[in-house]
Formats: structure tokens, C-alpha cells, sequence
């Protein structure tokens, strides 16, 4: 009787998630990502994908941008988010599934240059600064106004006493991959970037590393969207917290968390 109630439980669960893999063709799992996690998630998704069938549909932009369109309604899963207060803003409007937070990464400001010329570095990162802005070049960066990437470059600057210098001649993006955008373009001799940023271009190059007290630590949280709560979606967060998922942030140039 034990062994006939055991089949039908486990025969119930099968059923259950080959109906969820079933619909994920017509209703796949949105995801929300920061930009600076573009390769690592799209790797992830694809061995979630090849291992569940879920299949996973990712929108990748700056924190802030992605988490105004939850708050807005966006129909998002799960959420990636690059820096712990924009996700704290949605935890505190209610937009997130309780208890789901977790942190799948952690990262690294760099000076990030041009790889045909590179400036020379000085002997702290302030100077190094200098030396590659010159008199009247900008610094690209994400703008600090609601981009993480660009928040953390402002805390390095104020630890540096520079802010109120630099402040005007900083070149502000979208998000982080648009700062590195106009250091490849040679729109700016420097920009402040992850340090992840660079594996994907052969143009830039890490000038300086940023010493990580300058600034907040640079973590990656994750969570289940309230309005998007499923079970493929809490799948696809433990995917991420797991081995394969850490793999891919890893491969990737991510430190894991603390």
C-alpha cells in the first residue's frame, strides 16, 4: 500500500512538471537581468534550457531600467539585478516573492583603457586617473544617477576626493556595457567598468585595478517576481545558486559571493 501510494505521488509530480515543461513553449520564463551579467545568464539559460526544456527568454539592461519596468508591471520571472539597493526597492514595494532573494556573484571596478594605446599608469589609481584624463578628456562611466556600475565609480571617486573635479567631465551612459562602448570608440581614453566587462572586447583593456575599499562591495542578488512567481521560475533561481549556475558566472570572470 506504502509502494502503491509512493508510484502515485511520484506519477502526480512527473505529470505536473511535464505539464509546466509543456506550456514553456508557449509561455516561457522571462528573466530580467543586469546588463553587466549578459554572457554569464545567457550561458546559464542555456544549460537550464537544455536540462529542464523550460525555455528562457532574457532582457538584459541596466538594474535600475529593469527594476522601474517590474515596478511598472513588466511580466518578469525572475530578476538579476547588479547592485543589492535596487532590488532592496523592489523588496520594499512588495514586487518580490518573500524569502527569494539570493546572491549568485560578485564583482570588480577597473580603469579600463584602449588596448592599442594605453596611457601610462601612475602610482595610485588617482594618478593613474589623471594621467589618462589629461586636461580635458571625459571619463566614461554608467551614469551615476541610477546605474550600479556608475554608483559605485561615484563612491570611488568621493573616497578619492575627487568627485566634485570629475564630476563634469564624466561621459554618462545607459549602463555599464555603454560606458565600454565609448572607451571602444575612443570617445573617452578611460572609463570606470567591471571587470568582467572587458572579456567581451578585444579593444579595451584593464589599465588599473580599483582597490575594492573605495567603494561598496559590488554584489549580484537574485529573486522571484511576485507577479511572475511559478515554479520554473524558482527552478531557474536554484539553478543559479547551484553548481552549473555558479560555473557560468564563474567562466565568466565573476568572484563567487560572499
Amino acid at each position: 500500500m506504502i509502494h502503491r501510494a509512493v508510484r502515485v505521488v511520484l506519477v502526480t509530480f512527473l505529470g505536473l512538471i511535464s505539464g509546466q515543461i509543456a506550456l514553456s513553449d508557449e509561455d516561457p520564463l522571462v528573466v530580467f537581468a543586469a546588463a553587466s551579467t549578459t554572457e554569464a545568464v545567457s550561458a546559464a539559460a542555456e544549460v537550464f534550457t537544455s536540462q529542464t526544456g523550460i525555455k528562457v527568454v532574457i532582457s538584459f539592461a541596466s538594474s535600475s531600467s529593469l527594476a522601474k519596468q517590474i515596478e511598472h508591471g513588466a511580466p518578469a520571472g525572475v530578476h538579476i539585478s547588479a547592485n543589492p539597493a535596487w532590488m532592496q526597492y523592489l523588496e520594499e514595494r512588495g514586487l518580490l516573492a518573500s524569502g527569494s532573494q539570493r546572491l549568485v556573484a560578485a564583482n570588480q571596478l577597473v580603469l579600463a583603457t584602449s588596448s592599442e594605446n594605453p596611457p601610462e599608469t601612475g602610482s595610485d589609481v588617482a594618478e593613474t586617473l589623471f594621467i589618462a584624463l589629461g586636461d580635458d578628456d571625459r571619463l566614461a562611466v554608467g551614469d551615476p544617477a541610477h546605474v550600479p556600475a556608475g554608483l559605485y565609480a561615484r563612491q570611488m571617486l568621493e573616497a578619492l576626493g575627487l568627485w566634485a573635479e570629475l564630476e563634469p567631465r564624466l561621459a554618462r551612459a545607459a549602463d555599464v556595457r555603454g560606458a565600454l562602448a565609448l572607451v571602444e570608440r575612443g570617445e573617452a581614453p578611460v572609463g570606470i567598468v567591471y571587470l568582467t566587462d572587458l572579456s567581451v572586447s578585444e579593444r579595451v583593456t584593464v589599465l588599473e585595478l580599483v582597490p575594492a575599499d573605495l567603494h561598496e562591495p559590488i554584489l549580484y542578488p537574485a529573486a522571484v517576481v511576485a507577479a511572475g512567481d511559478r515554479p520554473e521560475a524558482r527552478a531557474f533561481l536554484e539553478f543559479l545558486v547551484g553548481p552549473m549556475g555558479r560555473q557560468a558566472f564563474t567562466d565568466n570572470g565573476f568572484l563567487p559571493p560572499p
